[in-house]
Order: structure tokens, then C-alpha cells, then sequence
């Protein structure tokens, strides 16, 4: 399993995205989620992508591996070095 560096700057939402979110006729809850759903599909197309698997084949074993070596590469290498930046 390989890790991807994130592009510089690379955000989970776009400015675009945050903007049509803010502008959807929804409850401030609902906004919190739309952003957590758009989020949580660019971070599973980005596990998929390094682990080479198609999306919807994606176990959760997978996603909590993935989770794991993210955090020990930060641990290990720091924050920069890891894909989540948090």
C-alpha cells in the first residue's frame, strides 16, 4: 500500500463546493453533513487510489488499515508527511 501526498493546498472541499453548500436551502445540520459526505467520498476515492481497488470494493478492514498507517506515518514522519493533516 502506497501513500499519496495530497497536492499542495488540496483541500477535502473545493471553494466551489463550500460556496454551493452554503447556498443549498438546508438546516445548518444538514450543512455539516453535505460537507462530511462530499469529504468522506474524496477521502475514500483517495484509499481506493492508493490501494489500488475500485471505491465500491473498499472493505472497512481496508479503510481502518488505511487509517493506520496515515496515523504512523505522521507519528513517524510528521504531520506534513501524512495524508490527513490534522
Amino acid at each position: 500500500m502506497t501513500m499519496q501526498s495530497p497536492q499542495p493546498g488540496a483541500q477535502f472541499l473545493t471553494e466551489e463546493e463550500s460556496y454551493a453548500v452554503d447556498g443549498a436551502l438546508l438546516a445548518s445540520h444538514e450543512k455539516f453533513l453535505t460537507r462530511l459526505t462530499i469529504s468522506s467520498l474524496k477521502l475514500l476515492q483517495q484509499i481506493a487510489a492508493d490501494l489500488e481497488t475500485p471505491m465500491e470494493a473498499l472493505t472497512a478492514q481496508q479503510i481502518i488499515d488505511w487509517f493506520e498507517k496515515d496515523g504512523k506515518i505522521r507519528r513517524e514522519q510528521g504531520p506534513e508527511a501524512a495524508f490527513l493533516k490534522w
